[in-house]
């Protein structure tokens, strides 16, 4: 909860959740009240009500026990110290003045004062020498399976449109240092949609082309062709040989490895409909020193040597 949460259109609602709020508590009370006094005409307590079922199974007018009652009146009390300490009363931040802002960043500084040094020590050593070090891959898998395998699973083998971290290619290249800028700053992939300009009969040629590349087969014609039309237009960012392009994040089209999929369709839905993937930066989040640990765990998945 920050600052923001307490920005109303109105001075209406402010109070529209004060009154409900508190004559829902005086409600519970009065409740409490109405149902524990006795009323003229009713049965004794201990008496039959009169109400039977089953030909013997008899109502009887028994109270509510009474550490029943005194419990129901200690949730109302706690209800009311609670909303005095703490906000949930439109505006009022509450005498405590907690916010869920400032919990977070108790527990932040709290953590870094702890594990802080720890990362400081390994931020000092050179990522090749940490991925050699079974200890530090240690934390920067802890690290990976935190924050980077709700994309790159929990094996870094990726998925659909997410790399895979173990097999040593690379779109923006492999050294520890373009890892770790990689996972600092993030990444804006970007693949035009191409089917406005070659049309339906030119994105099948360019595809025919494009799986040739990794050794596939296809009808030479259709690649001949499509060859044509790939020096033309995609050699700016795959290379005149299509082994991509690791300043642009190109990728090397003669691996027979595809991001999106290497089917004759995907590849042709690639072309047409073009791609845009995203690698969100982590600068801020986790800091360079978490980062540089991290970096060296992915740098090891692919150097096992």
């Amino acid at each position: 909860m920050n600052d923001s949460d307490f920005i109303f259109t109105s001075d209406f609602w402010h109070w529209w959740i004060v009154v409900l709020v508190l004559a829902n508590i005086l409600g519970c009370w009065w409740l409490i009240l109405w149902a524990s006094k006795r009323r003229t005409g009713e049965a004794a307590v201990g008496d039959v009500t009169g109400h039977v079922w089953d030909e013997t199974l008899a109502e009887y007018n028994n109270p509510l026990p009474r550490w029943w009652l005194w419990l129901f009146n200690i949730t109302l009390v706690f209800a009311l110290v609670y909303l005095a300490l703490y906000p949930g009363l439109g505006k009022f931040r509450g005498l405590l003045h907690w916010t869920e802002e400032s919990q977070y960043e108790q527990q932040v500084k709290a953590a870094e004062a702890k594990y802080g040094p720890i990362f400081a020590k390994y931020a000092k050593q050179d990522i090749k020498a940490l991925a050699a070090n079974p200890e530090a891959t240690k934390i920067g898998r802890r690290l990976f399976l935190n924050y980077c395998a709700i994309c790159h699973g929990s094996d870094a083998r990726g998925n659909r449109g997410f790399p895979n971290l173990t097999d040593n290619d690379w779109l923006y290249g492999g050294e520890p240092e373009t890892i770790e800028k990689t996972i600092l700053d993030g990444r804006q992939g970007y693949m035009p949609a191409w089917l406005p300009i070659l049309h339906e009969d030119g994105v099948k040629k360019v595809a025919a082309y494009v799986m040739s590349l990794s050794g596939r087969k296809v009808d030479p014609a259709l690649a001949a062709a499509g060859k044509k039309i790939f020096q033309q237009n995609c050699i700016a960012c795959h290379g005149p040989d299509g082994k991509g392009n690791h300043m642009m994040g190109a990728p090397n089209l003669t691996d027979n490895i595809w991001l999106y999929g290497g089917s004759p369709g995907t590849i042709e839905k690639t072309i047409a409909g073009g791609r845009h993937g995203r690698m969100p930066a982590h600068r801020h989040f986790l800091g360079k020193n978490k980062v540089h640990l991290l970096a060296a765990y992915i740098y090891s998945l692919s150097h096992h040597d």
